[in-house]
């Protein structure tokens, strides 16, 4: 049996990093893990090959070789899927399809032969006995949780790893809380299921073999949910396994109150890890009731990212607007809180209702559902009609974008944070050509060409004079601020333009 394995083309988003990738001439930022797990759950002796759009070009003759093709989708890469869809059609290859696009959207998508859905470790093991006795059907679901201790070590010898400038791995699927808006609990349930210590050396080890000795990312949507297992076990066996070894710092998504525990973040730091996305949302109480983010209810949000920051953590932030309690108040609000906390990395987006979310069901049952998310977090759509008029909220929301990533007020913020940050002596990275490049390049396109020379040449010498051991670190946000610009010059700029026309 031949397999070939099609990741979609992401299309240019906040989290995609294409105008920053293009310093140091990387293609994609992360490798797809879910189709790489998934290949390893296949037999041993069927040939398998990955093609993965964000990094090289699907062509008719790889269809053609292929007796099916496994294709997984995130939402936001649903037109991509859609073109890989009609390419196999055409050929007559037939197509599996999982992963997050389909699990709510499976019913549009007619001309796809059999769905995988959920947790491929529960549900391809079903198809794959039915295809042997050569009745497989066309949908495959379950409310079971896989027992994440039977994954398999991804393939990762299928992908090309000098086009990523990170590598992923995953150790638990689940996450205790139950965030409205959230669809994570509805597809992995509120227990933290993990691997073992063992299995992340193990893939840890696989990567190191193949070469890798950049940045890991667990791509864990709560990273500390289950406390007890990462302080007794898996933070213990990174710390070790890191010793003799330079590169590999890692970085994954947890919840705010990892700055309540204190052991917790020095073994998290001493294990290698320099960054953390962290859901903040708002920084209004009656907001954060509204969707049930008691996490970060009662306490001084600012306080507990400076905890962070100053253990060794870079702090991303998620911030969220558009919630049925918000007053215009909320723009300035949200401003002022990022700038204050020099969260560099802030990803502000409009509330979304995704499928099988309570909030979801909730807005369902209001008739307020206008149709399908994007899946973009910053493209200024919403699916579902808002309490604030939408006007007013979508100007906000413009400002907040315009604000925070004009060149003053973000490279203040990068100033800010580099103030504040502590940079833990357990990263110890290694240059490489492709940072040498990117640095001389920033000088030109930024430096020189780009709209922001001015903030740019002031944060370069600051940086050099008054935190020498961060300036790499600030050139690299330097040109991370490019790409968010350019972002919210296509977005912003689109819709403006749209207002702004005849009708």
């Amino acid at each position: 049996m031949r397999i070939l394995f099609v990741y979609p083309e992401f299309p240019d988003t906040f989290w995609s990093f294409k105008h920053a990738l293009q310093f140091i001439r990387k293609k994609a930022s992360f490798p797809p893990l879910g189709l790489l797990t998934v290949a390893a759950l296949l037999p041993r002796e069927w040939e398998k090959r990955l093609i993965d759009m964000n990094v090289t070009t699907l062509r008719r003759e790889d269809v053609e070789w292929a007796d099916y093709v496994f294709l997984s989708a995130m939402v936001v890469q649903r037109e991509s899927a859609r073109q890989v869809i009609r390419l196999c059609k055409d050929i007559g290859t037939k197509i599996v399809a999982g992963g997050p696009l389909f699990i709510g959207e499976y019913q549009d998508f007619d001309e796809v032969d059999h769905f995988v859905l959920g947790e491929g470790e529960v549900t391809l093991p079903l198809f794959l006995e039915d295809l042997a006795r050569g009745q497989p059907k066309r949908v495959y679901q379950s409310n079971e949780f896989a027992d994440m201790t039977k994954t398999p070590t991804p393939l990762w010898e299928l992908m090309d790893m000098k086009q990523y400038s990170s590598m992923c791995i995953q150790y638990s699927r689940g996450c205790p809380f139950n965030c409205e808006f959230c669809n994570i609990t509805a597809m992995f349930g509120h227990r933290p299921r993990t691997k073992t210590a063992q299995q992340i050396i193990a893939e840890l080890d696989a990567l190191y073999e193949l070469g890798w000795r950049g940045g890991v990312f667990f791509v864990d949507d709560n990273f500390i949910g289950n406390k007890r297992q990462l302080k007794t076990e898996i933070l213990p066996a990174l710390i070790e396994w890191r010793k003799d070894k330079k590169g590999f710092g890692f970085q994954t998504e947890v919840s705010i109150n990892l700055a309540d525990d204190p052991e917790l973040l020095r073994l998290m730091v001493e294990a290698g890890f320099d960054r953390v996305f962290v859901g903040i949302e708002t920084p209004d109480e009656e907001s954060l009731a509204e969707c049930n983010k008691f996490q970060n209810r009662g306490r001084d949000l600012a306080a507990a990212v400076r905890t962070l920051q100053h253990a060794g953590l870079e702090v991303q932030g998620g911030f969220i607007v558009g919630f049925d309690s918000d007053k215009p108040s909320i723009f300035q609000r949200q401003i002022d809180f990022i700038q204050r906390t020099g969260i560099v990395t802030a990803m502000v987006g409009l509330l979304q209702a995704p499928y099988g979310t309570r909030l979801y069901e909730r807005l369902k049952a209001e008739g307020r559902l206008l149709g399908k998310l994007s899946g973009n977090n910053t493209d200024n759509t919403m699916n579902f009609i808002p309490k604030m008029d939408p006007d007013i909220l979508h100007r906000g929301y413009e400002r907040i974008l315009n604000t925070i990533y004009s060149p003053r007020h973000y490279y203040e913020r990068v100033r800010t944070f580099l103030k504040e940050y502590q940079k833990p002596p357990t990263i110890k990275p290694v240059l490489q050509k492709e940072h040498i490049l990117a640095f001389f390049k920033s000088i030109v396109k930024l430096g020189i060409w780009g709209k922001e020379r001015l903030e740019y040449w002031k944060l370069f010498f600051w940086a050099l004079f008054r935190r020498p051991k961060l300036f790499p670190q600030a050139i690299t946000f330097a040109v991370y601020g490019y790409h968010f610009r350019r972002i919210c010059e296509l977005y912003i700029g689109r819709d403006q333009a749209r207002q702004t026309s005849p009708s």
